[in-house]
């Protein structure tokens, strides 16, 4: 536990710069742009005005299935730096907590992700989804949202399937380079910081944070910390490093860079081969004030919390580097084998202190309480492709397509810290002074540690074969293919208190201070009690692994009549299989004894998932669209396990329920759409999602902390809703600048409901709780969402900016219990400006500001703020030379 995973023989900054300048090995290959991606590209690049917001109609209008699509320039023109901040652009989408998308209203469980149409594993350990931040923009080609299912995509649908398409080798030399900085309006004054590892700037703890090899030794022995002495102990804690506390200093700017080099070449007449690498790196930091209210009382018309912090300060920095390797063969533009080969890492480094008060600490006593706590994490992944796409002219242009996909992603915490000082007004000047009126005294526990690690790994293999046929006036095309995936996942949790109880003397423990309170100068001065100042509190279930294995085969027809009419369906069929298998840390056992509990932890399943859509084309502009499929969400690994876990979204900890059902979804879609000159388009879309045992969340009371929440199944639910998008030129208004803008946007107006059983909740979870309503919308979903885009491009194409704005609707966040209603994050306007500046052809100059209107993140219930977060405002600058 005291080492990382075994990464890469070099640092990640060395091996990123190594990647940028070599060329690749025979194994880092990739995937490549078709003939018509490529004419796509240059009718984009060719022209500014509008053509970053219609370069990919042309493919959402040939999809069989409805679907949207976000390009690499309208990524880059509205300034997302990854794909989850990307995609909050597109109808329908939401982003919660800056990472997972809600598609239609429908959480991050009903949405599958893939990468370059592959599945790929999650550092989460919190869901088998991965959190779409992991992928910034400059390796993104496209973004692909299919809403409607089709047999060649995962049964698992609900809301839609996100495919990130990587960029592919370039037709010509490519060598880039950008440089940025920016900050956050929010980090102008000083902000807590602690004294972290020397390696912090390249993402990688140094083995500051790391359990000390002693206390290692004794988990690996299966001994723990139940059995030492208290000298033991004390010799034990001298190794433990306890220099956390915060300090107030200068925040950094933020500041970043990417590198991109490609070429091809043609061999002969028939043979062309390419490459691109790319690499990138961004450090930057985020600082926010919040406030967090717990375990709500009412007292006739007045809600007020017993428990509470209504001064924290949250510190956080992230480093980010990311590296690609591609590498393309083509022959005769038939045969062609791509190669990919992917690293990405995120670092999250976050401090916060909070002072409020508890159930047992009340300021009517005088007294408040003083928290400060330490999450580091490393989340990365590493995949590597192949990919080979065929198409065999003899035999009428018979298609065969495969794919080979081998991921691991991993998340490395190792140690995560929190102390809580008593504040007491000793002067009784109304003032609580952090450094002259604090101590450990009053409290049990004087710091606790937790250090986990998190392994994910991923096989996906799928083929095609499809087979064009025609006849009079019939085109038709005829596919099957197979899909396996096989996912291993292995946890680990260690954790332990150091308790306040192990010193005969409380006067050692007065001061501001946790590392001089705890100084090994202290420690061996101090007179010790017969309990050790180190306590055990690693559990069962802190340990599980999870497998699961996917077998899939699938048929698809798509048939055009007379160009008028397009029918597209099949089946697919899937064998699904998954153990979810909890451990005792400290006996090696499975943490379950009856038989029954352990039949739950197990599940399979295997099933026909059908889908058609009919498409009528009544002109070259117009067409109408149809479809039906049924589709299945399952649980996630972690939430079959009876173990609890702290949700990122809530900080509230989450039990798993074995037993817990799939839902089933039936899902109707209708869309209308009007493709008009000079990338101008309008459409309109209905949609229905008919659910039978949706898995949501519910409450259970607490004690004092928050309260659990558990994973419970509805008895049913629905999702109904209208959908708006449109492309506009203002040049019809008048001359002059009308003719350089353009309007571009998006509107979903929709309403959910689930049925909630409250005596099923608590069979099946165990928990007696009053669920206040019983029939409500789904957890996560918003009645409105908007996105806007005002575009300017110059005559002369030096100048373009965008106004883009994004707001979505109240959404619940926190089910309500107790006869509380419901918990519903807030509103959030977003305003941002992209400026852009084309000195020549080889330079851009780019300026952005994100959150114009220091809009901040607020929840709340009957009108009463639960929680609130501020976001400032971010200022970047950016300059890219072509080379």
């Amino acid at each position: 536990m005291n080492t990382p995973f075994n990464r890469f023989p070099l640092k990640p900054v060395s091996l990123a710069i190594l990647a940028a300048v070599t060329l690749p090995s025979a194994s880092l290959f990739a995937q490549s742009a078709s003939e018509e991606d490529v004419i796509e590209e240059v009718v984009a690049t060719g022209t500014r005005l509008k053509g970053t917001a219609s370069a990919v109609l042309q493919e959402r209008k040939n999809q069989a299935f409805v679907a949207d699509i976000l390009g690499a320039d309208q990524i880059s023109r509205t300034g997302d730096g990854d794909a989850a901040a990307a995609l909050r652009r597109v109808t329908g989408l939401t982003l919660v907590d800056g990472k997972f998308i809600y598609v239609r209203g429908l959480g991050e469980r009903y949405s599958s992700t893939q990468l370059n149409g592959a599945s790929v594993p999650s550092p989460d350990p919190t869901r088998s989804v991965i959190p779409l931040d992991l992928f910034p923009s400059d390796i993104i080609e496209s973004l692909s949202v299919q809403k409607s299912f089709s047999p060649s995509m995962p049964a698992a649908f609900g809301g839609g399937n996100v495919d990130i398409r990587l960029k592919s080798i370039p037709t010509d030399f490519v060598f880039n380079m950008t440089g940025k900085i920016g900050t956050n309006t929010d980090n102008f004054d000083d902000a807590y910081q602690y004294n972290g590892g020397g390696d912090d700037w390249m993402g990688e703890d140094d083995g500051t944070r790391a359990a000390p090899a002693s206390i290692v030794a004794l988990w690996d022995s299966k001994q723990f910390l139940d059995n030492i002495s208290s000298t033991e102990a004390r010799e034990l804690l001298k190794e433990l490093n306890t220099d956390y506390d915060p300090v107030l200093q200068s925040v950094d700017p933020d500041y970043g860079f990417n590198l991109s080099l490609g070429n091809s070449f043609d061999l002969d007449d028939d043979w062309r081969v390419g490459f691109l690498l790319t690499t990138g790196y961004d450090n930057r930091w985020t600082v926010s004030e919040q406030f967090i209210g717990e375990q709500a009382q009412r007292s006739g018309d007045l809600i007020s919390f017993p428990r509470y912090f209504d001064e924290v300060d949250v510190t956080e920095h992230s480093v980010r580097f990311s590296g690609m390797a591609n590498f393309g063969i083509d022959y005769n533009r038939n045969h062609r084998i791509d190669i990919t080969t992917v690293a990405l890492n995120d670092t999250n480094d976050a401090i916060s202190e909070k002072v409020g008060n508890t159930n047992n600490i009340q300021l009517s006593d005088g007294q408040r309480v003083r928290d400060f706590e330490v999450v580091y994490e490393e989340r990365q992944m590493w995949t590597n492709q192949i990919r080979g796409q065929h198409t065999f002219t003899n035999l009428n242009f018979l298609g065969f397509d495969w794919q080979y996909t081998k991921s691991r992603s991993a998340r490395y915490a190792p140690g995560t810290m929190e102390t809580r000082f008593i504040l007491t007004d000793d002067n009784e000047d109304g003032i609580y002074d952090k450094e002259t009126e604090s101590s450990l005294t009053n409290a049990t526990t004087a710091g606790r540690y937790q250090f986990q690690r998190l392994d994910d790994r991923v096989e996906n293999f799928t083929w095609n074969l499809n087979y064009p046929y025609a006849i009079d006036r019939f085109d038709m095309e005829f596919k099957v293919g197979g899909d396996f995936v096989s996912k291993a996942r292995t946890a680990e949790n260690r954790r332990f208190d150091i308790n306040t109880r192990g010193f005969s003397d409380s006067a050692v423990l007065v001061g501001s201070v946790f590392n001089d309170i705890l100084s090994d100068e202290n420690l061996d001065a101090a007179e010790l009690s017969s309990i050790p100042l180190l306590s055990e509190t690693t559990i069962a279930g802190d340990d599980y692994v999870a497998a699961q294995k996917i077998d899939a085969y699938y048929f698809e027809a798509d048939i055009f009549f007379d160009n008028t009419w397009r029918i597209s369906g099949g089946v697919r069929w899937e064998d699904y299989r998954q153990a979810v298998v909890p451990f005792d840390p400290k006996s090696n056992q499975i943490d379950l004894s009856d038989e029954d509990d352990r039949s739950q932890l197990a599940f399979q399943e295997s099933d026909f998932y059908p889908a058609l859509a009919v498409t009528y084309i009544m002109s070259e502009k117009v067409q109408f669209r149809a479809s039906y499929g049924e589709t299945v969400v399952r649980p996630d690994t972690r939430e079959l396990a009876s173990s609890t876990y702290i949700d990122p979204l809530t900080d509230f900890p989450v039990g798993g329920t074995p037993g817990l059902r799939t839902t089933q979804i039936k899902n109707y879609d209708f869309r209308w759409e009007w493709y008009l000159d000079q990338g101008d388009n309008l459409s309109v879309a209905l949609f229905y999602k008919d659910m039978d045992s949706p898995i949501e969340s519910v409450q259970s009371p607490a004690q004092d902390g928050p309260p659990l929440v558990r994973i419970a199944n509805a008895e049913s639910g629905e999702l109904y809703g209208v959908e708006f998008e449109f492309l506009k030129g203002l040049g019809f208004i008048g001359d002059g600048i009308w003719d350089n803008l353009f309007l571009s946007g998006n509107l979903t107006l929709s309403d959910s409901e689930i049925q909630l059983d409250g005596q099923n909740v608590v069979e099946q979870t165990g928990v007696s709780t009053s669920v206040t309503n019983l029939t409500r919308r789904l957890t996560g979903h918003s009645e409105y969402v908007v996105n806007t885009q005002l575009g300017f491009d110059s005559d002369n194409g030096e100048h373009s900016a965008s106004l883009v704005y994004n707001v979505f609707g109240e959404r619940i966040l926190i089910p309500g219990i107790d006869g509380f209603d419901d918990s519903y994050e807030q509103p959030f306007h977003s305003l941002d400006v992209v400026y852009t500046y084309y000195p020549n052809f080889n330079t851009t100059v780019k300026f952005r500001v994100q959150n114009m209107l220091n809009q901040q993140k607020d929840i709340e219930f009957e009108d009463t703020l639960l929680r609130s977060e501020t976001r400032g405002t971010n200022i970047n600058l950016s300059l890219k030379y072509e080379f």
